[in-house]
């Protein structure tokens, strides 16, 4: 598809731990409890089977009462290399496919994320609805999550 790139919004960020640890803070529930929740949220993983095929739903308190849900598919999983996943993040992102790549570097981790939507329409949308400072926000609290883990 020649406007994939339009259609595509990336994140590259290379994180000072191993590829292996870097790996499970992404796949492993209880990393994933302190880190995808925005700053001060609680949230609760209500499915969570990490195989292709698998489905996954975590679920976020808002103050006003009601749940934010994120919720996927896994499509393709290459071991310390790729996750591709279908993603709704309910009510603001529908129909998005997330592709997560890992790249050992060392001791450290490059980490490419992408998040591929359905016309370069909503993609333009997407990212004026704060695309970048969303995700950059969350990496950042993997990042801090991976120094904890990294330093005990």
């Amino acid at each position: 598809m020649s406007d994939l790139a339009n259609r595509t919004l990336t994140i590259e960020k290379v994180f000072n731990a191993p590829i292996q640890l870097v790996w499970e803070a992404w796949t492993q529930t209880e990393h994933i409890l302190k880190w995808w929740a925005l700053n001060g949220m609680d949230i609760k993983v209500i499915t969570h089977e990490f195989k292709i095929g698998g489905q996954w739903k975590y679920a976020m308190p808002m103050p006003d009462g009601n749940e934010f849900i994120s919720e996927g598919t896994y499509k393709e999983i290459t071991p310390l290399k790729k996750i591709i996943t279908s993603a709704d993040f309910k009510p603001m992102t529908e129909g998005v496919e997330l592709q997560a790549y890992f790249e050992a570097d060392g001791d450290k981790t490059k980490f490419t994320f992408s998040v591929i939507h359905a016309t370069a329409e909503y993609c333009k949308q997407q990212e004026e609805m704060g695309f970048y400072n969303g995700w950059g926000s969350t990496l950042e609290r993997l990042e801090k999550t991976l120094d904890a883990l990294t330093n005990k």
